[in-house]
C-alpha cells in the first residue's frame, strides 16, 4: 500500500508517525528492546500525548534476527504461522549478534537500525523507515486487493529497508510477472486469477536479494509490498495491524538463505519415486467414465508411453454434490474393481478434491448441522454459488471438522485412491466467524495450510512417510511441507508457457522445491506446436502432468509427432530419474528446489540476475524451453565448457546462444565437472537405481567430485567419489557393484 505522495507529502487522508529515535535501548542476554518514540523528545513534555512504538531484536536461529514492532500490544497474540521461539543471540550494548549476523541500533536520533554480516552491511532502516499510519475511511490509498477492500478507517504499520545500488529482489510467492521484484507493488493475498494476472494462487510474505540476505514478515494475512516502487531506494511492507514482526535471514548465498528460511517454516516432505513419473488427468469439463479411462491408459501403453499416474479431475462426483467424496455410480458403478485394475497396470490414482460441500452434498447438512462448516456472524452457514451452488466451507480451525473431512479421505484410500489433488482454497471469505475465534483476514492466506495439511496428514497416516503426495495449487508460507504444487489456470499459448515457467521460478525462490504445471495449457486447446513444445519443458521439470480443461491432452489427439516428443522426453526424463531423486532428496534435507532459478545457482554472475526463461534442474542441468513457433531459442551459459545432453556437442559459457530446435530437442546442457548418474530403465520412473546405473564423467578439472545415489526403495544412500587426474578417471563407491562409469 502506497501512504505517500512523492517524497515530501502524504496521501490525502492519511496520517503518519514515525520512529523518530532510539530514546533507549535495554540490553539483555539475549535479546535487545528500543523505546522508539514519534518525535524526538528534548524535554519532559514531549512524552506527553505522544505514541511511542517499541522494537524487540532477538533470534530464533542462528544468523536469523527477529524484529517485533509494537505500538499497543493489548490485542494479545493472533494467530500466526508455526514457527520456532527465541534461541541462541548475544546482546552487546546497541548489537544483537546471531552467528555472522549483526543489527545494530544507533543511541538517540535520527533513527537507525542497521543489518551487517561478515563485516560488511546488508541493509538498513533508516530515517522515516518505520512508520505508523492512520487512514481515513475516504483516503486517497490503493484499494487493496481484491476480496479485500478498504471500507473504513484503519491503522497500518510499516517498515522500510533498504536497496543497495544494483540489488536486485526475488519472492513474494508464485508471481507470473518478471522474476526481479524491483519496481513492483505485491499484495500478499491468495486469489484464483490464473496465470496472466498479477494475482497469485502462492503468497508468501518472504523475499531475499543478491546482496545475501532474506525477509521474511511472520504475518499470514495481508502483508502490501512496494518493492522500491514508491520509494525507490526501499522495500516497504506493511500490514493492517497494531503489530509487525519481520525475521532478516542471512546466507550468504541464496541457497544457504533458503536452507535457513525452511529451518525456520519447514522443509518439504520426502516425495515417492514414482511421483515424479507422467501423470495423465481426464481433463476437467471432458466427458468420461471408465471406458474412455481405459483408452487412454491403454492407448498410452500401445504407443510406447510410459504412464506413472492416472487422475480423476471434478466430475469423477456427481455434478452439484462436489463434493461428497462418493464416486459418480452412473460412469463409475464399480470404483474398487477399476482402481484394482489401474493398479494391476501399475499405475497410481489421484482425485480431485476441494474444501467445499455443495448444497445438494448428502454431506452438506450433516456438517452444517454439526457444526464443520464456517458460519457468518449472525450464526448462519455460510454459502455461495461461485462453484458449487450453495456451497459451504469447512471450518478446519474446528478439530473435529477437520477429523469428520479426513474421515471421508480415509473412504477413498481404503478403495485404492493413492493420491489427492487439493484444489481451491484461495478464494476464502472475509465475512466469516471461526470455530476457534481467529481472525479471518489473517485466515484467508493460512486457510489453504490448514487445508492441505489436514489431507497431507492422512496420506501420511495411510501410505506412510515418503509416501504422501499431493497436487495443490494454493499455498502460503510453510506449505512448501507439503509438496507438490502445481502453477493454476493457463493458457494454451507459448506466451502463458512462459509466465508459468515464471511462476515456479518466483516460487522456488519462496522455499517451494517441487512445482508442475498443467502441460499444454489449461484454458482452451493449444496447437500441435505449443503442445509438443509444452510436453518437453514438462517433462523436464521436477513434476509433469498432462491436463487441460474442455479438451482432452492425451498425445495422439494432436499429431503422431507429438505421440513422439512424448515418449522421448518421457523416457528421457525416466533414465534421469537417479539424478532428478536425489535432487529431490537434496531438497528434503536442505531446502534447495529441484528447478533452480539461474541466479540461484550463478549468484556471482551478474549477466543471470533476471533471466526467467531458462533455468537449472538439479545442481548439473541447465534447461532452456523452446517459446517460438519456429523453435528459435535465445539462452545464456554461465562461464565454463557445457555439453549438449542429446547431441554431445561441447561449447564454451560465459556467452549468449541462439539456437534452433525441431519438436524432438530442446537446448538441455550439462555443466563442467558433472558426474550425472543415468539409470538403465526408461519405463517407470520407480526402479532399483543401481541396477545398471552409469555415471557419465563429464569434463572438467582435476581434483575429487562426490555424489549420492539413493535407492527409493530402501532408502540407502551410495556414495561414488571421481577423481581426475592428468585426463584419467578413477571412481571409488560404497555400492560394490551393479554400476559403471564413462566419459561423457
Amino acid at each position: 500500500m502506497k501512504f505517500t505522495d512523492g517524497l515530501w507529502q502524504l496521501r490525502p487522508g492519511v496520517t503518519a508517525l514515525y520512529a523518530a529515535e532510539a530514546y533507549d535501548i535495554d540490553t539483555g542476554a539475549d535479546a535487545i528492546t528500543v523505546t522508539a518514540p514519534t518525535t524526538v523528545i528534548t524535554r519532559r513534555g514531549d512524552t506527553l500525548n505522544r505514541p511511542v512504538l517499541t522494537l524487540r531484536l532477538s533470534s530464533p536461529l542462528e544468523n536469523v534476527i527477529r524484529v517485533r514492532i509494537d505500538h499497543h500490544r493489548g490485542g494479545g497474540e493472533q494467530r500466526g504461522f508455526d514457527l520456532p521461539g527465541d534461541g541462541p543471540a548475544k546482546a552487546d550494548g546497541t548489537t544483537l549478534t546471531s552467528g555472522a549476523l549483526s543489527a545494530t541500533v544507533t543511541p538517540g536520533a535520527p533513527w537507525n537500525l542497521a543489518f551487517h554480516a561478515d563485516d560488511r552491511p546488508l541493509t538498513t532502516s533508516g530515517h522515516k523507515s518505520i512508520g505508523y499510519f492512520q487512514l481515513a475511511a475516504d483516503a486517497q490509498t490503493d484499494p487493496g486487493p481484491v476480496g479485500k477492500p478498504r471500507t473504513g478507517p484503519s491503522a497500518h504499520l510499516a517498515q522500510q529497508l533498504s536497496l543497495g545500488v544494483g540489488e536486485v529482489v526475488y519472492g513474494l510467492g508464485e508471481r507470473f510477472g518478471p522474476l526481479a521484484k524491483n519496481g513492483q507493488t505485491v499484495d500478499i493475498w491468495n486469489a484464483d486469477g490464473g496465470t496472466s494476472s498479477e494475482q497469485a494462487y502462492k503468497n508468501v510474505p518472504f523475499y531475499l536479494t543478491n546482496r545475501g540476505y532474506g525477509v521474511f514478515v511472520n504475518h499470514p494475512g495481508h502483508v502490501s509490498y512496494e518493492v522500491g516502487s514508491e520509494v525507490v531506494q526501499r522495500v516497504q511492507f506493511s500490514v493492517e495491524d497494531e503489530s509487525l514482526e519481520y525475521f532478516v535471514i542471512y546466507g550468504p548465498t541464496p541457497k544457504q538463505i533458503i536452507e535457513r528460511y525452511t529451518a525456520l517454516t519447514g522443509r518439504p516432505a520426502r516425495l515417492p519415486a514414482w511421483s515424479y513419473g507422467l501423470w495423465l488427468s481426464t481433463s476437467f469439463t471432458t466427458d468420461y467414465d471408465e471406458r474412455t479411462v481405459t483408452s487412454f491408459i491403454d492407448g498410452m501403453a500401445e504407443r510406447d508411453l510410459p504412464l506413472s499416474v492416472f487422475h480423476f479431475d471434478c466430475f469423477w462426483m456427481r455434478e452439484f454434490n462436489w463434493c461428497d467424496f462418493a464416486w459418480d455410480p452412473r460412469v463409475f458403478p464399480d470404483p474398487e474393481g477399476m482402481l484394482a485394475r489401474l493398479h494391476a497396470k501399475g499405475l497410481r490414482v489421484c482425485v480431485w478434491i476441494n474444501p467445499y460441500i455443495g448444497q445438494r452434498s448428502p454431506l452438506f447438512a450433516e456438517a452444517a448441522e454439526r457444526g464443520y462448516l464456517l458460519r457468518r456472524p449472525d450464526g448462519g452457514v455460510w454459502q455461495w454459488d461461485m462453484w458449487q451452488a450453495g456451497m459451504g466451507l469447512v471450518d478446519f480451525s474446528n478439530p473435529d471438522a477437520t477429523r469428520w473431512f479426513q474421515s471421508k479421505l480415509r473412504g477413498l484410500l481404503d478403495q485404492g485412491v493413492d493420491a489427492f489433488k487439493t484444489d481451491f482454497g484461495e478464494r476464502i471469505p472475509l465475512d466469516v466467524v471461526y470455530h476457534d475465534g481467529s481472525a479471518p483476514e489473517r485466515m484467508h492466506n493460512l486457510y489453504t495450510q490448514l487445508y492441505n495439511e489436514a489431507v497431507f496428514e492422512v496420506l501420511e497416516e495411510r501410505r506412510g512417510r515418503g509416501e504422501a503426495v499431493l497436487f495443490a495449487r494454493s499455498a502460503t508460507a510453510g506449505g512448501q511441507r507439503l509438496p507438490v504444487h502445481w502453477g493454476g489456470d493457463s493458457g494454451s499459448s507459448y506466451e502463458s508457457m512462459a509466465e508459468s515457467l515464471r511462476g515456479g521460478l518466483s516460487l522456488a525462490f519462496s522455499g517451494f522445491s517441487f512445482w508442475s504445471h498443467d502441460i499444454g495449457g489449461f484454458e482452451g486447446t493449444p496447437d500441435p506446436g505449443v503442445f509438443k513444445r509444452w510436453v518437453a519443458f514438462g517433462l523436464m521439470s521436477s513434476h509433469s502432468r498432462l491436463h487441460g480443461s474442455s479438451s482432452y491432452r492425451v498425445p495422439w489427439a494432436f499429431d503422431e509427432e507429438a505421440v513422439e516428443v512424448t515418449r522421448l522426453f518421457t523416457k528421457l526424463k525416466l533414465r534421469l530419474m537417479p539424478y532428478l531423486y536425489q535432487a529431490g532428496v537434496e531438497a528434503h534435507e536442505s531446502g534447495t528446489p529441484v528447478m533452480r532459478p539461474m541466479a540461484m545457482e550463478f549468484p556471482g554472475d551478474r549477466t543471470v540476475a533476471h533471466l526467467d526463461a531458462q533455468y537449472m534442474l538439479g545442481p548439473d542441468l541447465l534447461v532452456a524451453p523452446v517459446f517460438t513457433p519456429d523453435g528459435t531459442v535465445e539462452f545464456y551459459l554461465p562461464d565454463g565448457t557445457w555439453t549438449n545432453y542429446l547431441t554431445g556437442e561441447r561449447v564454451e559459457g560465459g556467452r549468449w546462444r541462439t539456437e534452433r530446435h525441431g519438436f524432438t530437442s530442446m537446448p538441455i546442457y550439462v555443466r563442467e565437472g558433472a558426474v550425472l548418474p543415468v539409470g538403465a530403465r526408461d519405463d517407470r520412473p520407480d526402479y532399483a537405481y543401481l541396477d545398471g546405473l552409469t555415471l557419465r564423467v563429464y569434463p572438467g578439472p582435476d581434483g575429487e567430485t562426490t555424489l549420492t545415489v539413493t535407492d527409493p526403495a530402501t532408502g540407502t544412500p551410495a556414495r561414488f567419489t571421481v577423481t581426475r587426474s592428468g585426463g584419467e578417471v578413477s571412481v571409488t563407491s560404497t555400492a560394490p557393484s551393479g554400476w559403471r562409469h564413462e566419459p561423457a
